[in-house]
């Protein structure tokens, strides 16, 4: 399995109204590559099937999308995750762990 078919088996797991990090992924796949995760969501092929728009960064910023913001905050707000300031509101309650 190549290192972006890991990022999209992981990804496939998030729950809806749910994000994680690619920090979590990467450190769930036993990677400090956390900006290949990112390249990796931007490569996806499933997207919206495998969700890459619940991935975000550590500080629970949007991060990238290869849609465009303000798609990935429509995806985001359509399964119940709030935000506002290019921030996820409750960032820790959202926050899924694998």
């Amino acid at each position: 399995m190549s290192f972006d078919e890991k990022v999209y088996e992981l990804m496939g797991k998030i729950p809806k109204g749910r994000v994680t990090t690619y920090k979590i992924i990467g450190d769930r796949m036993g990677t400090r590559a956390y900006r290949a995760v990112g390249g990796a969501c931007g490569r996806n092929p499933y997207a919206p099937e495998v969700p890459c728009h619940r991935i975000v960064s550590s500080s629970g910023g949007l991060g990238g999308f290869s849609g465009g913001l303000r798609e990935k905050i429509k995806l985001l707000e359509k399964e119940g995750v709030e935000v506002k300031g290019g921030k996820i509101v409750d960032f820790k309650g959202k926050l899924f762990k694998f």
